[in-house]
């Protein structure tokens, strides 16, 4: 067997034991089998109908377009993700970090229930990684809370992308943020001049841009992420 085909036997190994853990989560995509009539075993899942978040975190439509979802749908996304990212941090023996968060790795079911999938970057906290630890896809950062939040690629060289990492106005200045402009105008125009709709993406903003912190102690840990967005949901939504 060649390196090539070790590696990649181990990083299966890696995503069939951890998907197995996280199987019995509901907002895990659900590990149902493995087929061996491959040179390398394939992994099988559910069904997720609705299929994968796109960079800009909405649905591929079935006429070829997107399908938007509403402010309400997006943010019920974030919390349930927050929720299983939670789970993997806290419940093993070890914590696992899933390393790789992005829309690609979402799928949704018929209800639009999230489902955290692709765990080939995962690791547990006391594993041993040759040199840098933070190994992950090229121009890695965790996106997806400011993706459903803008519908546009939050970390992109493309003409729409926003860099969340150099552009200012994804920072906040004497406790106001620039609501208008960063804020998918399908939200704005949804919630209106509700102020207490205002306020909840005002709050949904702040808790996104705490999670990108240059400084690993100035990001919330993820069950402090969780809660403040039952919070955030409860809100406006009971």
């Amino acid at each position: 067997m060649t390196r090539t085909m070790m590696m990649l036997g181990l990083v299966l190994f890696v995503i069939f034991v951890i998907s197995m853990q996280m199987s019995s989560h509901k907002n895990a995509l659900k590990l149902l089998g493995c087929c061996l009539e491959f040179p390398l075993p394939a992994l099988v899942h559910e069904n997720a109908a609705k299929g994968v978040l796109r960079d800009d975190g909405s649905l591929s439509a079935a006429n070829g377009g997107q399908s938007l979802l509403p402010w309400k749908t997006r943010l019920h996304i974030a919390k349930q993700l927050a929720n299983a990212l939670t789970y993997l941090h806290t419940t093993f023996s070890r914590p696992i970090f899933h390393r790789n968060l992005r829309s690609n790795c979402i799928l949704l079911d018929d209800d639009y229930v999230p489902k955290l999938s692709n765990f080939s970057f995962s690791i547990s906290a006391q594993s041993h990684v040759k040199g840098d630890n933070k190994i992950r896809a090229s121009g890695y950062t965790d996106p997806d809370y400011l993706v459903l939040l803008t519908r546009r690629d939050a970390y992109s060289n493309q003409a729409g992308g926003l860099d969340i990492t150099a552009n200012p106005k994804f920072h906040v200045s004497d406790g106001q943020t620039q609501i208008q402009t960063i804020v998918d105008p399908k939200i704005l125009q949804e919630v209106g001049a509700d102020g207490h709709a205002q306020q909840q993406l005002q709050d949904f903003l702040a808790l996104a841009l705490s999670c990108i912190q240059n400084q690993t102690e100035e990001r919330p840990k993820m069950i402090d992420v969780a809660k403040e967005l039952v919070r955030i949901e409860k809100s406006i939504f009971p």
